[in-house]
């Protein structure tokens, strides 16, 4: 067997701190055979240090790279050049990144450049349109191109590496680890310190609903993100007793949009992006989800809730068919309906069917990541067994 190997994991922004902390947790466990280092481009700064700070995370790189007003052009050269120098210096046997962003793409890149293998946490994800979301798919695909493992989330993500002719014995599923994350941070006290959220959550009862609402992806700015604030301003005054809680975006495409047109309805509660275990613990409170994230459709299974997600196409077909969640676009004329018939079935409890099992991941998932990764590099006999 090998003595060991180097790894390091390079993020960027809070959802991949989020799903990478609990693979950073377990490589840090397996310290007798993995030497890990941990790099970070600070593509989001702030929202990426809240997330450090709450799993306790200690970066050994930040290349610190966000600027205001920051293009993709330069988060791709500034990844690019920077993990370049770091990664010949280190010279790891692996470099673990994560999802589809531009700083992945861009490690990846660099990895490829210098011939170090590189494992691809959540691959094989797709919409099948190159622009939905922007730029995310694209990242997703080219990072495939690139790597040589693939921590595939899903048997539907392994079947379609497989279609690409990608070698069974390089995908392993594991579930996702978002899964892992949230299920930690669920499980902790916590009370909020803005009393306009616990007000919120606190005004539940049999005559009112509570929603959760987010909207901030590239592909919904302007005219689609000002008309579904605008029908939701109209829905709410029609319909008392409905009450909508908003962690806006900071970025002034979205803010300033939403508190012209959301900021003056008494039904709206408009606040800060908040840190992860603020959102999760709000998400728990909550009676329904509407959000163009991600993140939240693969967390919101694990607590239960509905989505009705506001994207044209979804990378995570398996929460619509498992029945957690609904396709409605960025379309005020699907939206409202789909609105409507999500708050009559949830306030009478039927919204979602008895016994549904997450589709998205177990909490095992870091778990089964490394158990594959000791495998491929002749450290273990075995693996984990694959997520189902």
């Amino acid at each position: 067997m090998t003595a060991g190997i180097k790894v390091i994991t390079v993020f960027g922004t809070r959802p991949e701190a989020i799903k990478m902390a609990p693979v950073v947790v377990e490589l840090t466990r397996n310290s007798s055979v993995i030497t890990h280092r941990l790099a970070v481009t600070a593509q989001h700064r702030e929202l990426l240090d809240s997330v450090l700070d709450l799993f306790n995370l200690e970066p050994d790189l930040d290349l610190d790279i966000m600027q205001r007003g920051q293009s993709l052009q330069h988060i791709t050269s500034a990844t690019l050049d920077g993990l370049t120098t770091y990664l010949e210096a280190e010279r790891p046997d692996l470099v673990l990144v994560h999802g589809d962003t531009t700083t992945t793409f861009a490690t990846a890149l660099a990895a490829f450049y210098l011939r170090i293998p590189v494992a691809h946490v959540e691959a094989g994800l797709r919409t099948g349109n190159r622009f939905v979301p922007f730029p995310e798919e694209m990242n997703r695909r080219l990072t495939d191109e690139l790597v040589t493992f693939f921590l595939a989330p899903t048997v539907r993500a392994k079947r379609r590496l497989l279609e690409r002719e990608i070698e069974e014995e390089s995908i392993f599923v594991t579930g996702n680890t978002v899964v892992d994350a949230l299920q930690d941070i669920a499980a902790r006290e916590h009370s909020f310190s803005d009393k306009r959220i616990a007000s919120f959550l606190e005004s539940g009862s049999s005559d009112s609903f509570r929603i959760l609402f987010t909207m901030h992806r590239r592909e919904s700015w302007g005219v689609p993100m000002r008309a579904i604030f605008e029908s939701l301003a109209s829905y709410l005054e029609a319909n008392p007793g409905i009450k909508v809680i908003y962690p806006v975006h900071p970025n002034p495409v979205v803010s300033e949009p939403a508190n012209k047109i959301l900021g003056g309805i008494e039904a709206v509660t408009l606040v800060d992006a908040l840190d992860y275990l603020n959102f999760v613990h709000l998400m728990k409170g909550c009676d329904l989800i509407v959000s163009d994230s991600g993140g939240i459709q693969e967390e919101a299974p694990s607590l239960g809730k509905y989505t009705l997600i506001l994207r044209e196409a979804t990378e995570r077909p398996e929460v619509v068919d498992s029945g957690f969640a609904e396709l409605c676009g960025n379309d005020p004329a699907r939206l409202i309906p789909a609105l409507d018939r999500a708050v009559s079935l949830a306030r009478k409890g039927e919204i979602l069917p008895a016994n549904l099992r997450n589709p998205i991941g177990d909490g095992q998932s870091a778990k089964r990541t490394v158990s594959f990764l000791l495998y491929k590099f002749g450290l273990a006999d075995s693996t984990e067994a694959e997520f189902e």
